[in-house]
């Protein structure tokens, strides 16, 4: 189990816990427009330090991107390997493809 699967199992475990004690649970339990306006706010967060070319500071906040991004994902019942499946399927499919490929909306 790499590292993304232990932190996935850790937010999914901690999900029904206190919310004075778990931040998972805080979360969770202010829901999932308050779970996405935060990995909103963590993306913001890291094109900034892209931008700023700050390679401490873009690594610190691509994990709390990841991290949120996760809670989202467990919150919607999507799990890692379902994202992976999904990256597996557009492997060596050509970016401007894959778009064109998705349904119109």
């Amino acid at each position: 189990m790499d590292m993304l699967d232990r932190l996935e199992q850790v937010i999914r475990d901690r999900r029904q816990g206190d919310p004075a004690t778990s931040y998972v649970a805080k979360l969770t339990a202010r829901g999932r427009a308050k779970i996405a306006q935060k990995v909103g706010e963590e993306a913001t967060e890291t094109v900034i330090a892209a931008i700023r070319d700050d390679r401490a500071e873009l690594t610190g906040e691509a994990a709390d991107l990841i991290f949120h991004l996760l809670v989202l994902l467990a919150d919607a019942g999507v799990t890692l390997d379902e994202v992976r499946a999904e990256l597996a399927r557009r492997e060596g499919v050509s970016g401007i493809d894959e778009k064109a490929a998705r349904p119109r909306a």
